[in-house]
């Protein structure tokens, strides 16, 4: 789970979001956005789910460092 920053990260960008939006659809600051992407912190299971199911996109994808998201 090392890379879920930089998933979070691509995701993110990839969609066109701000920090702020993103935050606001998952239900979370924007601070929290920026600490999970530069790896500061790790998030809890609920909102690995939550940013899953917003992004469309399996949580194993954003859980395993081997695995890529598209």
């Amino acid at each position: 789970m090392r890379r879920f920053g930089e998933k979070l990260y691509f995701l993110r960008t990839k969609h066109s979001l701000s920090t702020r939006k993103l935050a606001e659809k998952v239900q979370i600051s924007h601070t929290q956005i920026r600490r999970l992407e530069n790896g500061v912190r790790l998030p809890a299971a609920d909102l690995v789910l939550r940013i899953a199911d917003f992004f469309g996109v399996d949580v194993n994808q954003l859980m395993r460092d081997e695995l890529e998201v598209e």
